[in-house]
């Protein structure tokens, strides 16, 4: 008789799936501000009749999140716990860009990061009225740097400034904000952001196959590509490490 491992015990110890630990305190918490509170006067109704049309049960709520900045929009998808696929919900026109295409190389360089990333931040009194923040720099982004600064509190905010981070004005985050406030109680601890510089077509790659961040830009291409066939993002394990981008 073969003897298991310890390290192969624990992996046949855990379950197959992690199931979605529900959070209504989290509702009641954010609640507690006062701009939550007006946001969700005013928005609530209209986003409950929304994804009420589209069968979206908000205690089973998940959210995905997608910005192509050729778009210069942020969509928002949404699915029942359990679904294999994201639904399309709602579309945020930004308020104000910076930068160009190419990701988030430093400090002070007014761009828009391009990547995958979650929601690691609420901050429901924030100097842009409501955002969330994004897990920038990720440890990717920071090899990507070298020696440099990469920068950080890169956030989906109110207002119509920026310098790096994605304003969707007063009313746009309003909404965003509670879908996803909704989302974290309903039990989905990890908020996908996916921010891409254009559609990562083929013929969009190779009409940009001269730009020094065409490598990085196919990195990202499989991610794209996996969420545009099955609507869903692509498990974190299987992403590659996006090739460093030149300045």
């Amino acid at each position: 008789m073969r003897f298991l491992t310890p390290l192969l015990l624990l992996v046949l110890a855990r379950p197959a799936t992690a199931q979605p630990t529900s959070r209504p305190d989290f509702w009641a918490q954010q609640l507690t501000y006062a701009r939550v509170q007006a946001a969700h006067a005013r928005c609530w109704p209209g986003l409950l009749a929304r994804l009420q049309e589209r069968r979206l049960d908000p205690a089973r709520l998940e959210v995905f999140f997608r910005l192509i900045k050729t778009r210069r929009a942020l969509e928002v998808w949404a699915r029942n716990q359990g679904d294999a696929a994201f639904l399309p919900l709602g579309s945020y026109p930004l308020a104000a860009t910076s930068g160009t295409l190419g990701p988030k190389r430093r400090a002070g360089d007014g761009q828009v990061p391009e990547g995958f990333y979650t929601i690691d931040r609420f901050n429901p009194q924030s100097a842009y009225h409501l955002s969330l923040g994004l897990d920038y720099p990720t440890p990717d982004d920071v090899l990507a740097t070298g020696l440099a600064d990469p920068g950080g509190d890169i956030f989906l905010h109110g207002s119509d400034v920026t310098a790096g981070c994605l304003p969707l004005t007063d009313a746009g985050i309003e909404e965003v904000y509670l879908l996803a406030t909704a989302a974290r109680a309903a039990g989905q601890a990890t908020i996908s952001v996916h921010l891409f510089p254009f559609p990562l077509t083929e013929s969009e790659l190779q009409q940009r196959a001269a730009s020094p961040h065409a490598a990085f830009w196919r990195g990202l291409a499989p991610g794209y590509a996996y969420f545009e066939q099955h609507r869903t993002p692509q498990p974190p394990a299987q992403y590659a490490a996006p090739a460093p981008a030149t300045r």
